[in-house]
């Protein structure tokens, strides 16, 4: 990674409905423009995106989606209201950056999440994206959500029982998202935070190659948020129709880029990094042997090897 650096501007802007989306740009103001699409949904951008591009080429722009990060207002607020954060909220948000900020093209790179929201950014807007790099791929499809809310949990028993029997108090209806969901927004503090332990002790038990859970789960404000805004996208199906960023896949089969994907990461079950490859004939498909969904210092290496050679496309 790069030497930390501090923004050369940032702000909040405007984006509707009492949503202020924080964003920041970081490096060289006439470098090659990059903006950064962060995973969770929920987890907002890392002061670590800012050095994992060089900041004498680039022009590295960070954005906190809705609800999130430094983004107003946060979803850890008691009553917060989400009926105003979908994927076509997030699209939208992302174009009026661009062109708050004078930007005509970026590279696109999205990790997790991320990656999701940057295939539907770019589909939406072809002409707008130079080139996309897509970490531990994702698609928004239900079968990816629903292996990695229920399908793993014949692999992490344990885990999933803790779960399903706290989601058990939310009474019957619905699966195991809508009951931690309710329970995520309960009247009583205390039941709030317990979901949102239990919500992030689930997300770490499925990274069984991580070496520690993430020290943004240490936060009680950032649980809470995170595992509001996770469950709020998941049980909606991303608010994408099944399978529609493969769909149209063909509409950014022009664009060049990469695929970077860690060998064990669960994720990989659902298929969808070789589905991706497929439709994309001009993103290459590299996998990281040892590395899981979180990555590993191997996984950073080769997506700097990438981002340097787009740096000169």
């Amino acid at each position: 990674m790069f030497p930390a650096i501090e923004p050369f501007r940032s702000g909040h802007l405007e984006v509707g409905n009492g949503h202020l989306v924080y964003w920041e740009e970081c490096g060289n103001a006439n470098g090659k423009p990059v903006v950064v699409l962060h995973g969770g949904p929920g987890s907002g951008c890392t002061l670590g995106s800012r050095r994992s591009f060089n900041p004498n080429v680039y022009r590295i722009v960070l954005l906190d989606q809705r609800n999130c990060g430094r983004s107003l207002p946060h979803a850890c607020e008691p009553q917060v209201d989400l009926s105003h954060n979908t994927t076509q909220h997030l699209i939208g948000d992302i174009e009026l950056v661009r062109e708050s900020l004078g930007i005509e093209k970026w590279m696109v790179r999205g990790a997790s999440w991320g990656a999701t929201l940057a295939l539907a950014y770019a589909e939406e807007f072809p002409n707008r994206v130079t080139e996309l790099m897509l970490l531990s791929a994702t698609s928004g499809r239900r079968m990816e959500t629903d292996l990695l809310t229920v399908g793993l949990g014949r692999m992490f028993r344990g885990a999933w029982a803790e779960m399903d029997g706290f989601a058990s108090r939310a009474g019957p209806e619905g699966g195991v998202l809508d009951r931690m969901h309710r329970l995520l927004f309960d009247p009583d503090p205390e039941v709030r935070e317990e979901a949102a332990l239990q919500w992030c002790a689930w997300e770490t038990a499925i990274l069984p190659t991580a070496s520690a859970p993430s020290p943004r789960f240490d936060s009680a404000e950032f649980r809470l948020a995170f595992a509001r805004l996770v469950t709020h996208y998941w049980r909606h199906g991303c608010w994408l129709d099944e399978g529609i960023l493969l769909k149209q896949a063909h509409r950014i089969s022009h664009i060049p880029g990469v695929i970077i994907q860690g060998r064990l990461d669960l994720g990989n079950l659902s298929g969808t990094p070789w589905e991706l490859a497929a439709r994309l004939p001009k993103m290459e498909l590299v996998f990281i042997e040892e590395s899981g969904h979180e990555g590993s210092s191997t996984f950073a290496e080769v997506l700097d090897e990438w981002t340097q050679r787009l740096s000169q496309s």
